[in-house]
């Protein structure tokens, strides 16, 4: 059990990481408007997160 919290702390940090370097400070803040809204049941902050990721994700496209 303890493995396996582990094994999910390590790939939540390395998830993060790469957002950072990839899509930078916004990329993090919408990820973590995402997380925080999931955790709290808040669809309104897990949209806004979920839009921020979009557009940082579609932002050169346009």
């Amino acid at each position: 059990m303890t493995f396996i919290a582990l094994l999910a702390a390590v790939s939540a940090v390395t998830f993060e990481q790469f957002v950072q370097w990839q899509y930078g400070t916004i990329g993090i803040v919408g990820l973590l408007l995402l997380t925080v809204g999931i955790k709290a049941k808040s669809p309104t902050c897990s949209s806004i997160g979920a839009i921020v990721l979009a557009l940082m994700m579609t932002g050169p496209a346009l």
